[in-house]
């Protein structure tokens, strides 16, 4: 089974919840305060793309990620992920902490990151 990133929140609440094998019967889902989660999807909010998305640069076998963003308390990336078909890793992150990790480089990877304003984002390792 190839592994797949599916992140859900509540629209009332905004917990999240990682899917390790979501349904896909299209009538169930995952409910928190009485309604089914939503599943996020990538870069489709309308926000500035150049502050959310993960940059990355390549370097002795590291994926060295960042986001350019702002790091306040009620406005911040709460967590950066590096995703391949056989592994997720995420780094989790707290107000006024700077927005940056390593990663073991992984061709084929994708980058996510979690701004808890402007939801999720995505960039593919090249």
């Amino acid at each position: 089974m190839s592994n797949s990133f599916v992140i859900k929140r509540c629209e009332s609440c905004k917990a999240l919840v990682l899917a390790i094998h979501d349904c896909n019967c299209g009538d169930c889902g995952i409910n928190c305060c009485g309604e089914n989660m939503k599943e996020l999807k990538p870069n489709s909010v309308d926000a500035a793309f150049e502050k959310h998305v993960p940059t990355y640069e390549i370097s002795d076998s590291k994926i060295r990620v960042k986001v350019n963003h702002v790091m306040d308390e009620d406005h911040y990336i709460e967590w950066i992920a590096c995703v391949t078909d056989s592994s997720q890793d995420i780094r989790y992150f707290n107000p006024h902490e700077e927005a940056y990790c390593e990663f073991d480089f992984k061709e084929g990877a994708k980058l996510y990151a979690y701004c808890n304003k402007h939801s999720l984002w995505e960039s593919k390792v090249k």
